[in-house]
Parts: C-alpha cells; sequence; structure tokens
C-alpha cells in the first residue's frame, strides 16, 4: 500500500518534466529496427513496456546500445541487424509489445515463442495472429488465437504482403502492427478496416506520421477505411522522443484539484498525440490553458511550454472514443467536480489493462462515489468521498487517479503504486516530490 500525498486546496506553482512518450518510443524502435542504418533516439522513455520492446528486439537480434549526451539526457542507438531465432519473448502486460512484435517476428528466421503476464492471455490479439497467417506465417496458438503463441516463417523471413482485412474495433494497435511491418513485406500492405468504429483514431494517424517520418510512402482512404503502404527501404532517423502527453494528465489535475498552476514543460506545438486533446477537455472542465514561452538565454523562443491554472471544476459530457486511454484521469476529475459527467464511447476499454470501466465504478464507488456503468459509458455524480484503498487491478492509470483523488482526500492508500512504472520510470518519487 503507498499512502497518497495528501495536500487539501493550498495552491501549487509547480513545473513538470514529463518523461517520454511511450507511444512514440515503441514504435520508434520497430521502424528503427526495420531501417536500412542506425537511427539515434534522444530521451526515450524508460519504462516497463519500452525495456520489454527492447529486450524482445534485442532478442530478435537487433543491436541497441545505451549512452548519454553530454547534457545528459538517455540517447538509444538501434543498429539494424538480421531478424531471427530461436528466441522465447515476454511481452509483460504491454499491448503495443503483444501486438507489434509478432509482425517483425514474421520478418524473421527461426521459431520464435511468445508469452507474457496473465492479462496478456486474455486481451485480444486475434485479428493479428490471423492477418499473420493470411500472409503465410506458421503460428501455434491452440485455437485460442491468443497468447501464448508460437510462429515461424517457413520462407526465410521474406513476407509477401498485399491486400488483407482486419477489425480493429477491439484496438487500433491491430491496424498499426500491420502498416509497421508494410515497407519490408515484397508487395507492401493494403489495409482495410472491416468491423465497427475503429478506437483511438489518433494512434493510427501516430504509426502513418511516423512510417512517413521513416521515408515510407503511405496512402490513407479514411472514407473507405483503407491504408495502403508501399515496400521500401526505411531511412535512418535521428529523433527527439515527445513527452507523454496523455501521462501529463494527473500532473495537469494537480492544478485544477488543488488550486494554482501547473506548468508542463517542451509541450509540441503540432503533434499526433492523443493526450493533447486534454487542453480541449480540461479548458471544457474549467482550467485555464495556455503556452507559453520557454526562452532561451538570447531571449529567442527555444520550445513552449503548457500551463494549466485551476479553478472550479465543472462536470463534462464528452465522447472518448478517440482517447480513452484519458479516461481515468478524467473520471478522477468528475468525481470531484460541481456537476455530473457522462462520458461514453469507452468499451473497448473493458479489455486494456484491466476492465477500466468496471474497475473505476468498483474503486470510487467505494470511497463514497456515485459511478453507474453502462456497457460503453460511465455516468458519474460527485459525491463527498471519503478515506480508503483505491485498487490498482495492475493498470498504471487507475493508480494515477487514485493518487489524484488522495490529494484533497485523506487517507487513500493506492495498491500497487508500483504498477505505474509501465508508462513512468518513477511515478510515487516524481509526485511526492512536487507536493513536498
Amino acid at each position: 500500500m503507498w499512502r497518497a500525498p495528501f495536500r487539501g486546496k493550498r495552491p501549487v506553482n509547480l513545473t513538470v518534466e514529463i518523461p517520454g512518450s511511450k507511444s512514440v518510443t515503441n514504435r520508434a524502435l520497430i521502424l528503427a529496427s526495420l531501417a536500412q542504418t542506425p537511427t539515434t533516439l534522444h530521451k526515450p522513455l524508460v519504462s516497463r513496456d519500452s525495456e520489454l520492446m527492447v529486450a524482445g528486439l534485442r532478442g530478435l537480434g537487433v543491436r541497441i546500445e545505451e549512452s548519454n549526451a553530454p547534457d545528459g539526457h538517455l540517447i538509444w542507438q538501434i543498429t539494424p541487424q538480421p531478424l531471427r531465432g530461436p528466441v522465447s519473448i515476454d511481452v509483460g502486460n504491454a499491448g503495443t509489445v503483444m501486438r507489434f512484435l509478432p509482425p517483425v517476428a514474421a520478418l524473421a528466421q527461426g521459431l520464435i515463442h511468445f508469452d507474457g503476464d496473465p492479462r496478456s492471455h486474455e486481451r485480444p490479439l486475434g485479428p493479428v495472429i490471423k492477418a499473420l497467417e493470411e500472409l503465410g506465417i506458421s503460428i501455434e496458438h491452440g485455437g485460442r488465437y491468443s497468447l501464448p503463441l508460437s510462429m515461424r516463417n517457413l520462407n526465410g523471413g521474406k513476407v509477401r504482403g498485399g491486400e488483407i482485412e482486419i477489425d480493429a474495433s477491439a484496438s487500433s494497435q491491430f491496424l498499426s502492427a500491420l502498416l509497421l511491418i508494410a515497407p519490408s513485406t515484397q508487395l507492401g500492405i493494403k489495409a482495410k478496416h472491416v468491423g465497427g468504429a475503429l478506437p483511438s483514431m489518433p494512434h493510427i494517424d501516430m504509426t502513418v506520421q511516423m512510417l512517413r517520418d521513416f521515408g515510407a510512402e503511405v496512402t490513407v482512404d479514411k472514407a473507405k477505411n483503407t491504408w495502403q503502404v508501399a515496400p521500401g527501404k526505411l531511412t535512418a532517423q535521428d529523433l527527439v522522443i515527445e513527452p507523454d502527453l496523455s501521462n501529463a494528465a494527473p500532473f495537469m489535475s494537480i492544478a485544477m484539484v488543488c488550486g494554482g498552476s501547473v506548468t508542463i514543460a517542451d509541450w509540441p506545438k503540432q503533434t499526433t498525440q492523443p493526450g493533447d486533446q486534454l487542453r480541449e477537455i480540461f479548458s471544457k472542465m474549467g482550467a485555464k490553458i495556455e503556452f507559453v514561452a520557454n526562452h532561451t538565454n538570447s531571449g529567442a523562443v527555444s520550445n513552449w511550454d503548457l500551463k494549466i491554472t485551476g479553478g472550479a471544476i465543472h462536470g463534462i459530457n464528452v465522447d472518448l472514443h478517440d482517447v480513452g486511454e484519458l479516461t481515468p484521469a478524467i473520471a478522477a476529475l468528475c468525481a470531484l467536480a460541481d456537476s455530473p459527467s457522462y462520458l461514453q464511447g469507452i468499451g473497448h476499454l473493458r479489455m486494456h489493462e484491466t476492465d477500466r470501466l468496471a474497475a473505476l465504478r468498483t474503486e470510487f464507488n467505494a470511497l463514497g462515489g456515485d459511478f453507474t456503468e453502462e456497457p460503453t459509458a460511465l455516468r458519474i455524480n460527485p459525491k463527498p468521498l471519503h478515506a480508503g484503498i483505491f485498487h490498482t487491478y495492475e493498470d498504471h492509470r487507475l493508480a494515477t487517479s487514485g493518487a489524484t483523488i488522495g490529494l484533497v482526500v485523506e487517507g487513500i492508500e493506492v495498491e500497487n503504486i508500483a504498477t505505474t512504472r509501465k508508462t513512468i520510470t518513477d511515478f510515487p518519487g516524481l509526485w511526492s516530490s512536487l507536493l513536498k
């Protein structure tokens, strides 16, 4: 148990540097591993998810070396190598790892085995497995179409590619997984989504933009739900990883819950990260959001920070279908708002690290809240909350949601705060240091 730091309504004046984006880091690692020459990544995220991705790629033969820049920031140099097995890869409970690495392994020679945490066996993976089987990859999964699985390319690591249909309504990562390897196939890949509404469209846009940054030719027709990536050579990059904007949510919430202001360093003016929508959502909930210039010694603007100033927290009616990962952070604020909220379009969150809708309802209601769970939505009527245990279900975003409530509800104990290491190196240390 971790006792969440209590602050109450004492205003803050903080500046926070958020670690690098998990989504950008793990996509960059994949693309760099499939490029022609070495790529350099500056300020990559160091967390359980990114470490699992690095370990998996190293197991397949990719060389990844760490060093530090003169100013101390971390650098990874990724040198592509012929992919090969045999190897056993641990995916943990990381969606990007369990969905992105099997297609990469399809380009390898030899037997590749995948397994992970018990929850990973329950998370959807079938559409990726079926797509790889259609592309000629031999996969042993016992008819479960889930982890654990073993796979082998019987064509010497070559993948023909071509047109394929995939239902990515349960996770946009299914589609991204195929697009990321498409330039390395013989014909490229034309993928058509054939299921219900695509969740997390910004993450697909991120995949497309990063493919283009690495030199891939990508054609998108959203009206027809098709994405086509031509075969070709990926070119090495020298990239600075953006801060993880979704991880900024609990830190931004400090200003809204306690009052005062929080400045998030180096917020990109233009980005494909879904977390950028926090600016609009939190504004509607009562915060004042503004970009502030970060100047060099000569007076020139070197980059921009984002400043959040708190006020009364208002309830919100919002469709979070494209930004479902923000739901736990927004739900915590809704529990403290001055009016009811309705968070909809989030049925796909039931198959994330845990069933996030059920978990949020259970944990907040145990503290005195009034959360009503619908198949694809949450209704939240703010009520006074009391001390208690906030369980995390090994879900990092549940943990940070509990920490947010603990700011103004004394006696909140978060179970397994260490699960936050999935995407933040040391969340409890950073959180506590800000609230001294």
